[in-house]
């Protein structure tokens, strides 16, 4: 049953088309907003409108930004040989916090999926290409997801990059730290073994 209070129900309503949100977390979410001083409530209205109005996509690399480059693009101590091509921005984030990867990034805005109705035109890839137009970048690291979709779409550019003359790389993938190899599937062993490494 749902709230007769109609601006309550609204702002569940919001919160449940959050992705991994369900009534539960949603309702949670709420009762949390409506007990935000009116100053917290302002606040956290302004950052959601601030983020929304101000941040775009870097004209270089595609990640997220508030000026005409990323900081990473801008970067003068980052490893410009190297192109990591991943998803979306939050894979950036995921890269970032890892520390390890001191290269550049470009970010695609999904991945080829007929089904869906997304082909190559629809990603970010003419700039991509634009990029490797010049003799700087030396190797290309494929970082899509491991889903079928993920391996189309790192097939199609592999294949559009190694005519120019320019590694291409696939990221290792294989059991999670921490993580239990019964429960591990079929592709994740293969990978796991086919990427092992000497100790």
């Amino acid at each position: 049953m749902g709230y007769k209070v109609a601006p309550l129900a609204r702002l569940i309503e919001q919160f449940e088309r959050f992705p991994g949100i369900g009534k539960k977390n949603a309702q949670r979410m709420a009762f949390y907003v409506l007990n935000l001083s009116q100053k917290d409530a302002q606040d956290l209205s302004l950052a959601i409108s601030e983020a929304h109005s101000k941040i775009h996509n870097c004209s270089v690399c595609g990640d997220l930004t508030d000026e005409e480059l990323c900081p990473i693009c801008k970067s003068v101590n980052r490893d410009k040989s190297i192109i990591c091509v991943v998803e979306d921005p939050a894979d950036v984030l995921a890269f970032e916090r890892s520390g390890e990867f001191r290269g550049l990034y470009h970010v695609l805005h999904g991945v080829i999926s007929p089904i869906n109705g997304i082909g190559p035109d629809e990603l970010n890839i003419k700039s991509l290409l634009t990029r490797l137009n010049n003799d700087e970048v030396k190797e290309v690291i494929m970082a899509t997801n491991p889903t079928v979709e993920g391996e189309a779409t790192a097939m199609y550019l592999s294949r559009i990059i190694k005519p120019l003359g320019i590694s291409v790389s696939r990221l290792a993938y294989g059991i999670p730290v921490g993580g239990d190899l019964e429960y591990a599937d079929e592709v994740t062993l293969k990978r796991a073994i086919d990427g092992r490494q000497n100790f």
